[in-house]
Formats: C-alpha cells, structure tokens, sequence
C-alpha cells in the first residue's frame, strides 16, 4: 500500500465492498460543483483495494433545464471527463434517478438514452427502475419522481415488491432510491423532500417484509443513518454539491462499505480521507452478564464524561402505566449534575403517554427532543432504549422485548449524543429534584442497564 492509500474495509467472510456517494450537480465545465466533486472523487480514487462497484443515487449533474441538448451535454462531460477516472467496465457504476436529472418525460428519455441501464423495470419506467444480481446480493434501484404516477415524491411498489419476492433468496437486498422515505435532520416535507405519504407506508411495509437490510438514498445534503423495525435508511448527499443541510456541520464525503454473513460496516470519509462516522450493523447484544438493574440515586462511573467510540449504552424499561390517562410528565430515568437542568430524561410525555428523550446540549439553549411509541395507559410495557453515538441522531432506538426490530426515534436535530457529556447523577421514577419531580404515576418500574 502506498502512503497515500486510504485502506478500505474489507468483508470477514466472503461479500461484497463498495462505495456509495450522491448528489453532484456537476456537469458543466468549470463550475463550481467541478471541483468539489473531483475532491470527492480524489479520496475514492485512494482507495485499496478499490471497490467492486460504485452505487450513486441521484444527481449527478445540475440538469434541470428544458433544453435537452444541453442535459445530453452535462451528462456526456460528466461521464467522459469528470468520472474518466473510473473504468466502468471492471468497477461498474449503478445510477438511480434524481430530481435535478429526471424532472419531466424529456430528462427521463436522456436519463435512459444517456446512461442505457438494465430494461428490467416496471412498465413505463424502463431503465429508470431496475435491478441488479450479484450472487448473494440484489440491488433495486426505485424511481422516486416517475411523471407517470405524479412526478417528484411518487414512487410505485407492487414492481418492488414483486422482484424482492422472486429474489426472496438473496441473502443480501439493498433498495436504492433518491429520496428518502423518513425525514433527515429536521428538513421535512412531503414529495420535495420525502416519498409522498401515500406510497411511504406501504413501501416502508415491503422493505420489512422483505427483510431488506437498507434503504440507500440522498436528496438531503447530509449523511444520516436510521432504524425503521430493523431497515436501515442510509442517506449519502455529500458528493460535490456546495450547499450543507445544516451548514457547518454536514461535509462532502463518501461512503465505502463492506458486506458479509456478519453484517454491515461502512466508514464516511471527507474530502481529507479521514473517517468521520462508522458503524457496524446490526449491533451485537449484550449477554446476560452485561445487565444490571439501576439503582435510584446511582452513579454510574463507566457512563461518567462522554461514550467512547465504538461504545453504546441501553436502558430496558419495565413496568405498567398508570390505569388511567396521564397528561403531565413522568419520569422513567433523569441524568443530572447539581445546579443545572439535567441534560438527559427519559420518559412519559402528553396524553398519549409517548416515550420521549429530551437532551440539553448548552446552558441557555433550547433542549432537543426524540420522540418514540405511545404506552397506553393500564398496560404493562417492556421496552429497549438503545443510545448508538456512531449513528448520529438516528442512534436514539427503542425495540420491544421478545426479538422485536430496533428503530429510530423521531427527531429534528442534526447531531445525536454523540458529544454529550455524561453528568454522574442518576433518578429512576422521578425527576432531579426529588419524589415530586414528575414521578412515574405507575406500578412496578424497574430500569436496567447495559454498557459496551
């Protein structure tokens, strides 16, 4: 390996790496997407051993125009010089469609005309749908803006949902689309930012049925990752174009990911090559041993200062809600320093009784909120919560006891818990000021806990 070689992450039995990236809106010499997109493409170039295959969904060049000379001239430069680098030939290249490269029937013929992908897909959205075999491993690529359904956030699943059923056999299924189907870092908004809500449901629906191991999309200009009953949704919008959602926090980046009877692990690299954010799916529980109920008052002493990487922490909650509707607050565990508003509880919220995080970053700012499932009153409840650094603001997780699927809390934030400082006070069944601080109006709560 050469000094300048980034090593890439290598499958432990046999499988699949690769990389992911999206959203370049390049394609026209000498503007400014050129050159940050070339950043991007430097860093995958350092690569060793470079990947299998190269997966991009959506946006590549700027488009949007009604000329379609001019798309067919962006495309042929960003194929023929921006992406020259690349012999698609032994490392192919897998596109889906995007709102900047297929906005109406004419970019859709382009897209189709320019890019010749597999003709595999449903009726009218041949070429802009498809799939992909690669032994153990399937790839369905979804048109999320098909003019023929109702253009941007319409995305047809009866054509998904019959292919993951043939190929039930695959060990390994990756869905790819352009935009994503949960919200990404509070920018939310029906069709232009997320899959309409009447296909959303159903095509999170298949997806589980299907077991599909991700949901890999892009759109918003971020990277993200999420939990929905056990699919992930990874979005990766960081290949060139020069706008951040949130900016300042959010970078240009890839991802290059490895695949194999263990699982997935990926690693987000900037335009430096430095690993910014890994992770490895799906996460190993914890044995027995690793368990220990959380006495009231507790400090605990490995939890103290911040999570260190690769670490994470889960609580499991069990006891029976109230017999009759609680509005008001009720504590299930609060973190605290003396002389400061603790900057983590978990528990009860409204009249629905939703399970809630709220976490305080900085003295004097606004607490951030995660929202999870609704406890009914008078029922018994055992719960996992999970807190997963590695996954930003998707990291916050809750499941249900007896083998249910980990998923993602709700939530408007950009960054997760991945910089909190942990205080070293703990209250189980009540807020930090003692019995009468927003007290669990129910029986039998016991709170356990596990670190690793």
């Amino acid at each position: 390996m050469q000094q300048d070689e980034i090593p890439a992450l290598l499958p432990r039995t046999p499988g699949h790496q690769f990389v992911l990236y999206g959203d370049a809106c390049s394609g026209v010499p000498g503007a400014q997407h050129e050159k940050t997109f070339a950043s991007v493409n430097a860093v995958i170039r350092r690569l060793w051993p470079q990947p299998e295959f190269i997966l991009f969904p959506g946006d590549e060049i700027i488009g949007l125009t009604a000329d379609a000379d001019a798309l067919r001239a962006q495309w042929r430069y960003w194929l023929d010089h921006e992406m020259s680098w690349l012999d698609r030939q032994t490392i192919p290249l897998w596109h889906t469609t995007g709102n900047h490269t297929t906005y109406d029937t004419m970019s859709e013929d382009v897209f189709r005309e320019v890019l010749d992908l597999p003709r595999n897909g449903p009726p009218g959205q041949e070429g802009l749908s498809y799939w992909v075999r690669r032994g153990d491993l399937l790839l369905v690529f979804v048109h999320t803006l098909w003019t023929g359904l109702g253009g941007e956030g319409h995305v047809e699943t009866e054509w998904l949902e019959s292919i993951l059923r043939q190929h039930a056999d695959a060990r390994h299924k990756l869905v790819l689309g352009h935009h994503p189907v949960y919200p990404v870092n509070g920018f939310s908004g029906p069709y232009q930012r997320e899959i309409g809500p009447e296909h959303a449901s159903r095509f999170w629906e298949i997806l589980v049925e299907a077991d599909v191991l991700a949901y890999v999309c892009s759109h918003i200009l971020a990277f993200d990752v999420q939990v929905h009953r056990g699919v992930l949704q990874i979005c990766t919008a960081g290949a060139g174009t020069a706008h951040r959602m949130p900016e300042g926090l959010e970078y240009l980046h890839c991802v290059q990911a490895a695949l194999d009877d263990e699982g997935l692990r990926y690693q987000v690299l900037d335009t430096d090559g430095v690993a910014r954010e890994r992770l490895e799916w799906p996460m190993t529980s914890f044995s027995d041993e690793r368990w220990r109920e959380l006495a009231r008052g507790e400090a605990l002493a490995s939890v103290t200062g911040r999570l260190q990487s690769g670490s994470r922490i889960e609580f499991r909650f069990r006891g029976r809600t109230a017999a009759d509707v609680v509005s008001s607050a009720q504590t299930l565990l609060s973190a605290f320093s003396p002389g400061s508003i603790a900057p983590v509880w978990i528990g009860l919220q409204g009249p629905r009784q939703t399970l809630t995080l709220i976490m305080g970053r900085e003295p004097g700012r606004s607490p951030h909120y995660w929202i999870g499932p609704d406890l009914p009153a008078g029922q018994d409840f055992d719960v996992y919560f999970a807190i997963n650094p590695e996954m930003g603001p998707g990291g916050v997780l809750y499941r249900p006891s007896g083998g249910g699927r980990w998923t993602s809390f709700a939530a408007a934030s950009a960054t997760g818990l991945e910089t909190l400082h942990w205080p070293d006070r703990w209250s189980v069944g009540h807020g930090q000021h003692g019995a009468e601080d927003r007290p669990f109006a129910g029986p039998g709560l016991t709170v356990s806990v596990a670190i690793g």
